[in-house]
């Protein structure tokens, strides 16, 4: 049997992935929806490779029938099974090429048996995680359609046990219960520290709270503390450009493969799949711990403790501007400045998602180039 087993069979290609393979040393066909790889097959091929050749990444299903091109037997429709390599997607365009960004958008909601009969892709009525690990999808087919956004009434599921779904679903107000205490008892170690630099996290730490452990606040400390915390949110806001366009956006560099797959669409793919889910907009706290521990660690590698904590507590409360700002950005009518910050948000949901990485501002765009025309009516 021809290279391509049985158990490969079932990948879903896009269009534009197939019409790429057109060339003798990559020639991809399309019949009746199906992929077929005749690389192997052109030396054989009776009427000659150049025929095939000429309809190379094109779908053949006119000239098989065309008689006066070439004849096929019944044989011959046989004998192509043994090079099928999958099944062509839908992938078709679901969001319009001149859709425009309004502050006021409200989707309608996708049509779920319809949108998953015409696209192979995900099942929305059924738990999503299972489905992603073990699709049969190609990684460009994955981008293609994971970036097309659909949207539901309710939450989709990502696991089918009621016991691991709660920790996929965050309420927006989650975030701010969590990391502004944090991030205000970091500033207060931060005061303190300037005054008594041997002072650590556990001298505060304490039950019932030791207030006497905490030095008298000068203007010196006061001062030191925040300009610390107004470099630590500017820091957040480089490390939400980068985080968002080389981590969240790594795409094209994903390895072809399904942990990566299912690990992108973890991260962030489902948000762009599911961009008005109101559970799945904010981040779980579980990932902001993962996310952050790399940087606070390197943060007090560079910088002395008070410092550190001054410019990690700056990131952290800018953090939460930038999580509940997301919500607002999705959901929420909003003044002027914020209005236009939403259709350029929703511009790089629904129009191109290679540009337009700033969320709080578009300050990082600016510099680095991927600003995000909108095309506001």
């Amino acid at each position: 049997m021809s290279k391509n087993s049985i158990s490969n069979r079932g990948k879903v290609y896009s269009l534009a992935e197939v019409e790429r393979h057109n060339t003798r040393t990559s020639t991809y066909v399309t019949y009746s929806g199906r992929v077929y790889d005749l690389t192997e097959f052109l030396p054989d091929h009776p009427g000659g490779d150049d025929i095939v050749l000429e309809y190379a990444g094109k779908d053949i299903g006119q000239v098989m029938g065309d008689e006066t091109q070439h004849v096929h037997s019944r044989a011959a429709y046989e004998m192509m099974e043994e090079f099928r390599i999958g099944e062509l997607g839908g992938g078709e365009k679901i969001v319009s090429e001149d859709w425009v960004a309004d502050e006021n958008f409200h989707p309608d909601e996708t049509d779920l048996l319809s949108d998953y009969n015409m696209n192979k892709f995900i099942d929305l009525s059924k738990p999503l995680l299972i489905q992603v690990w073990n699709a049969p999808w190609t990684k460009e087919y994955y981008l293609s359609q994971v970036h097309e956004p659909r949207h539901l009434k309710e939450s989709a599921r990502m696991f089918g046990s009621d016991l691991l779904e709660p920790f996929t679903r965050t309420q927006w107000y989650v975030v701010p219960l969590i990391w502004w205490p944090i991030a205000a008892f970091l500033g207060t170690l931060s005061i303190a520290q300037f005054n008594n630099p041997s002072l650590s996290a556990k001298d505060l730490l304490t039950f019932p709270p030791n207030f006497s452990a905490l030095p008298s606040t000068s203007l010196f400390s006061l001062s030191s503390w925040f300009s610390c915390f107004a470099v630590g949110v500017l820091v957040w806001t480089i490390l939400e450009y980068v985080l968002h366009r080389f981590l969240f956006h790594l795409d094209y560099y994903l390895p072809d493969a399904q942990w990566a797959i299912t690990l992108h669409f973890l991260l962030h793919g489902v948000h762009h799949y599911l961009p008005m889910d109101r559970l799945r907009l904010v981040m779980p706290p579980l990932l902001f711990f993962v996310l952050q521990t790399p940087f606070t660690k390197l943060a007090h590698l560079l910088f002395p403790k008070a410092i550190a904590n001054g410019i990690i507590s700056g990131s952290f409360a800018m953090y939460v501007m930038y999580d509940l700002g997301h919500y607002a950005l999705h959901h929420t009518k909003l003044p002027a400045y914020l209005a236009e910050m939403k259709r350029y948000h929703l511009a790089h949901h629904y129009k191109n998602f290679e540009l337009g990485f700033g969320v709080t501002s578009k300050m990082w765009d600016y510099v680095f180039g991927t600003m995000l025309v909108t095309n506001t009516k």
